[in-house]
């Protein structure tokens, strides 16, 4: 387990993803709150790409917690696809990691 976290490429990712998914969850929330308000919104393909470039988990908590996009067919659909694309990333490049 240690060589998995003395991998700097794989911290680097780590504090890649932990960055992005933060932004995800945020922009969700702005995003409601500014729908709540009748204002310019966040476009839906920005939040949507937000999840394929690594803030899924991020995304789909905003989603959950904010209830916010939940009723929209993409992204119950794209947002947990993005998801389990992302874990299965990590899960391929930890097993590599482990297995060197």
């Amino acid at each position: 387990m240690s060589a998995l976290f003395s991998s700097v490429p794989f911290a680097l990712l780590c504090v890649y993803l932990l960055g992005i998914n933060l932004i995800a969850f945020l922009l969700y929330g702005i995003d409601k709150a500014k729908a709540k308000r009748g204002q310019w919104r966040i476009p839906e393909r920005t939040l949507i790409l937000l999840a394929f470039f690594g803030g899924a988990a991020g995304a789909w908590i905003g989603m959950l917690l904010f209830r916010h996009k939940t009723q929209h067919a993409k992204f119950r659909i794209l947002v947990p696809i993005a998801l389990l694309l992302w874990l299965g990333a990590i899960g391929l490049i930890a097993a590599r990691i482990l297995g060197s």
